[in-house]
């Protein structure tokens, strides 16, 4: 896999991207799935970054690790494994450019109903019914399989859930890295990741944990309005972009 000197100065922006997304703002890391399919193709490129999100995972539990919802965790993890293998399937039948449109569309769909519930649901009621969670679940195990594609969804889910930033950002970092571990080997058995490809992960090692003590120094000064803003934004975009991707 040889990269030219503007390639890995494209690898090392989204390798701080990502870690910044993980500790800092969720959302801000969809930046980096353009950019990386700028310069390998798409599928190769869902591939290559999974292992620099895991890395970026493992710098936000460290982190956060004292700020997480661990009941929440365990209603979405089971139905995040469903999502996985209905997303693994499909990946062997549809392409992952031929989804984002559909996902983005989706992911719409879910901002207006949450938009929706806001102004018709008291502040302080958070959904319990099992099946909340199932859907969220499911959902983003199959776009986190197909495009990497689940930060949007799972921002409103735990938008929903009524979480401070902390345990937002603690409880997404968790799931995320159980999520993103369980595609390891599938990703690999579709020869999505490689050894060459894990070696140039490595190299950008320094640059995701950059990207995360940038994200942990940002977050604190954020107040807890303007964090539900900018998340809340972030999904749009990146809802947005899905939808538009297949035609760019």
């Amino acid at each position: 896999m040889g990269f030219t000197s503007l390639d890995w100065v494209v690898i090392a922006a989204c390798a701080t991207m990502t870690g910044f997304s993980k500790t800092g703002i969720p959302g801000v890391g969809i930046v980096a799935v353009p950019l990386i399919a700028m310069i390998m193709p798409a599928r190769q490129s869902t591939g290559f970054l999974l292992p620099m999100l895991i890395l970026a995972d493992v710098v936000a539990i460290f982190y956060w690790r004292r700020h997480v919802h661990w009941r929440s965790l365990g209603r979405l993890l089971p139905w995040t494994w469903v999502g996985i293998a209905l997303g693994y399937i499909c990946l062997l039948w549809v392409t992952d450019d031929e989804l984002k449109p559909i996902i983005g569309l989706i992911v719409l769909i879910l901002i207006a109903g949450a938009w929706i519930r806001e102004r018709t649901v008291p502040p302080d009621r958070v959904p319990t019914h099992w099946a909340f969670a199932a859907c969220a679940g499911v959902l983003a195990g199959a776009t986190s399989m197909m495009a990497n594609a689940a930060g949007p969804i799972m921002t409103l889910y735990l938008l929903a859930m009524r979480f401070d930033k902390e345990r937002f950002i603690g409880t997404q970092a968790w799931l995320f890295w159980a999520l993103n571990l369980s595609k390891l080997p599938l990703s690999g058995r579709l020869g999505l990741v490689t050894a060459r490809s894990l070696q140039a992960n490595l190299l950008v090692l320094p640059a995701i944990a950059a990207g995360g003590l940038l994200g942990i120094a940002l977050v604190h000064r954020i107040p807890q309005k303007a964090f539900d803003v900018v998340v809340r934004i972030t999904a749009i975009v990146a809802a947005a972009y899905l939808c538009v991707s297949y035609w760019l």
